[in-house]
């Protein structure tokens, strides 16, 4: 069979492809605490399933919506954005997606022609450079000398005639760091000099801890905003990952285009899950807050002894999302494995832990924690983590 250029090299997510091997060993009857994937393990709050429920029980989900998705939903995704960051955006400048992660596939496909690029900060998130390379683009690492996050100086020294966009992720995943208002306004007033548009993923902004404050890049100034393309979605604040609802926000005449070719690719999200995602928007918030709470005391409770593991090496505790991202080539020396992979491999197999090699993420020396699991799957992955390194010490 006859496949396009653009997919010959297409590589499977990592992550995807480890919460699946996890699944299988968990289904074999192994014990097995799988720390690889970013999903909470919360169910959906009470009083968004009921919304859900309720659009089944009236006939409200039983039909087509708008593309772009409901006008409710996006007005009440333009209030949200509203009364987070003081930012308006018109319902007619936000676009519903499934999920997030269509949204920047969907956003790549239209900015890009066949050579342009992207500058990606090192590290990234497994999808965005095989998006790049679907969208006919070519992704353009830019790797950070210190604190896992990117400076302009570093920006303009792999800037090109042919850069079209850049992406930023605060909250980053695999890190958690969380870029300061300082830091985004200097890559913004970059970025809008040079006419590179900024591709602002901020999926976990809700997600922050112990006192750190979250600036998003729409929220700076009016240039920046409007040289901005906003995403994000239900996911991870309101433990809805199996829902799929994401959302673009950007320029009018941008988004004119982006519903269109939305018209022509997925018709609409599910319109149940819009339904759903209309209630998160608008229910009490607190319900974000418990489970960010409940991350916080994960967070604080596990980096300790993750950074106790002999060979593991963590610097600054993360303040965002929820990953720790150590560094292990000391402890892959040490226990004479050739790579992370063998190590995780390895790991996974004697202890049923599963974590995430670096390598997905662009830096093969490291590996991503993720802790958004119950505490006391954590503290006993973190005890087989810390039995199987020292065993095999010995």
């Amino acid at each position: 069979m006859h496949l396009a250029k653009r997919v010959s090299k297409l590589q499977p997510s990592a992550t995807l492809a480890l919460s699946r091997q996890a699944q299988q060993l968990a289904q074999s009857g192994q014990d097995v605490i799988d720390l690889s994937i970013g999903q909470p393990d919360f169910t959906t709050p009470r009083v968004i399933k009921d919304a859900a429920i309720s659009a089944i029980n009236d006939g409200s989900a039983s039909f087509y919506t708008p593309a772009n998705g409901l006008p409710a939903l996006r007005e009440a995704i333009s209030q949200h954005i509203y009364q987070q960051n003081g930012v308006t955006y018109s319902p007619d400048q936000i676009a519903v997606t499934n999920g997030a992660k269509y949204a920047l596939a969907s956003v790549f496909n239209l900015i890009l022609n066949a050579g342009d690029n992207v500058l990606i900060p090192v590290p990234y998130w497994v999808s965005y450079v095989e998006q790049v390379r679907l969208a006919e683009g070519e992704p353009i690492l830019v790797p950070s000398q210190s604190g896992f996050k990117v400076t302009v100086d570093e920006l303009e020294a792999a800037r090109t005639d042919k850069t079209r966009a850049i992406i930023l992720n605060s909250p980053q995943n695999p890190t958690g760091v969380v870029y300061s208002k300082q830091e985004l306004t200097l890559i913004g007033n970059w970025a809008v000099q040079h006419q590179i548009l900024i591709i602002a993923d901020d999926i976990y902004r809700d997600l922050v801890y112990n006192g750190t404050n979250f600036t998003s890049m729409i929220s700076i100034d009016p240039t920046i905003t409007a040289n901005t393309i906003l995403i994000s979605g239900v996911s991870k604040t309101y433990a809805m990952t199996g829902w799929r609802i994401g959302y673009v926000a950007g320029p009018a005449k941008f988004m004119q285009t982006f519903s269109a070719y939305l018209s022509h690719t997925t018709g609409n999200p599910a319109t149940v899950s819009q339904y759903a995602a209309i209630a998160a928007y608008t229910v009490d918030q607190g319900i974000v807050e418990t489970m960010r709470q409940a991350f916080e005391t994960r967070l604080n409770r596990l980096y300790p002894l993750i950074a106790a593991i002999p060979g593991f090496e963590l610097d600054e505790k993360p303040t965002g999302a929820f990953y720790l991202f150590p560094k292990i080539k000391r402890t892959v020396e040490l226990l004479n494995y050739a790579t992370t992979d063998d190590f995780a491999a390895a790991l996974l197999a004697e202890t049923g832990v599963a974590i995430v090699p670096g390598r997905a993420f662009g830096m093969p020396e490291y590996a991503r924690i993720s802790y958004a699991k119950d505490l006391e799957s954590l503290e006993e992955a973190a005890k087989r983590m810390q039995a199987f390194v020292t065993k095999t010490m010995i």
